[in-house]
């Protein structure tokens, strides 16, 4: 049996799968804004699980952000109180068990590729986008984390060729940059450009809401909604050149990215063919706990 952890900002879950992935167990906490609460809460979720099944050796976490090669800190968090953090060493002093810790995004990715929506593909790029904005390059089953580990971080990219008008509306991105595709693509980015140029107070899913009603806005912000995000995958593309792109978090529950984005990110491909498709997940919200058993 395989426990995975999936450590969100706003929510902890765990899950325990059979080597054939089967689900077992499944529970879902709210995360504690704070580093002590934070290792509190995963140790709550494996002590129940070891109680009503068994004790497993090694346990599977997934995290946002990454570990530093260098100092093995957390870095890159957008659950900020990780950061500079030994989570790893903590962990498996509060626990007394081998942690195979790793970023969130690419447990998605994982997940997928396994038995999920990329399972008969052998280069699998898996797309976060949610609170955040994240990807995972999985290649033959594999993680590819890269020499710094932060492979598949597209989300803090510049959105290409930007015009003057997205410039205007786009807020600076917690990393310090400007014009992060994190800030165009996650659902705070989406209603926050919305909300810059209308005046308004929506959240990403009014939008969508509008949109279905047809709301003269609204049907503007999703059309640049995909195109946004046709951008950013076209870089991908390029450079990675995919089998699949699978995407993932809240915003990926969207229908009208699927019914369009193959045909956007056409237009921005530097290639006369594209075999490469955008699709969406095959385990919805669980492919990030799932990934971290996977590990």
């Amino acid at each position: 049996m395989k426990i995975g952890i999936d450590l969100g900002g706003t929510k902890t879950e765990a899950i325990l799968i059979d080597d054939r992935g089967k689900e077992i167990f499944k529970k879902r906490i709210i995360t504690e804004k704070n580093y002590q609460g934070t290792l509190d809460g995963i140790k709550s979720l494996i002590n129940e699980i070891e109680n009503k099944y068994q004790t497993v050796s090694h346990i599977g976490i997934g995290m946002p952000g990454a570990i530093s090669s260098e100092s093995t800190l957390i870095k890159n968090a957008n659950s900020i109180w990780l950061n500079n953090k030994p989570l790893k060493k903590d962990l498996e002093t509060l626990l007394n068990k081998k942690i195979n810790l790793e970023n969130d995004a690419n447990c998605f990715a994982l997940s997928e590729a396994v038995d999920g929506a990329g399972k008969d593909f052998n280069i699998v790029f898996g797309v976060i986008i949610g609170t955040g904005v994240g990807g995972g390059i999985v290649v033959n089953k594999k993680i590819i984390r890269g020499r710094n580990r932060i492979g598949g971080e597209w989300g803090h990219i510049p959105l290409p060729n930007r015009k003057d008008n997205e410039k205007e509306y786009s807020n600076k991105c917690y990393c310090g940059l400007e014009g992060c595709m994190e800030t165009y693509v996650s659902g705070p980015g989406f209603s926050s450009i919305f909300n810059s140029k209308y005046n308004e107070n929506y959240d990403s899913q009014q939008i969508v809401e509008g949109f279905n009603k047809g709301d003269s806005r609204c049907i503007e912000s999703l059309q640049n909604y995909v195109d946004h995000l046709a951008r950013g995958l076209s870089n991908i593309i390029n450079i990675l050149d995919p089998d699949i792109i699978i995407l993932g978090g809240g915003m990926s529950n969207i229908d009208y990215i699927y019914d369009n984005i193959n045909e956007y990110i056409k237009k921005y491909v530097f290639s006369n063919t594209l075999y490469t498709r955008v699709v969406k997940n095959f385990h919805g919200d669980s492919g990030g706990v799932r990934g971290a058993a996977w590990l």
